[in-house]
């Protein structure tokens, strides 16, 4: 596989500039992206036709360009999702052994 191009699943949310146009509307083929597959509830939908209309949470698995896919996810979703960093609470650990050891035998 070429550098820069990869395989990626476009999640199409409700309220999404891309909800009710077809996929020739977009101009995927002008941003060097293929779709491979619409996912749609539970169907499966392997190379649709170019007239097929989005619908809010239709699923995309384009071949592409990397960078033309990441300009396709609203800049809210794009940011990094990190857990908080949280302290853990400074208390002694013990070994329940039953025998009344350490545990350093």
């Amino acid at each position: 596989m070429s550098k820069g191009y990869g395989v990626s699943e476009i999640l199409v949310p409700d309220g999404s500039e891309y909800v009710g146009k077809t996929i020739s509307d977009i101009d995927l083929s002008a941003k060097d992206l293929n779709v491979l597959t619409l996912y749609r509830g539970n169907k499966v939908i392997p190379n649709p036709k170019a007239e097929r209309l989005l619908e809010p949470g239709d699923k995309l698995l384009c071949f592409g360009k990397l960078e033309s896919m990441r300009g396709m996810v609203p800049a809210r979703t794009q940011r990094r999702r990190r857990p908080k960093i949280m302290d853990l609470p400074d208390t002694e650990v013990t070994n329940p052994d039953s025998n009344g050891n350490d545990g350093n035998d």
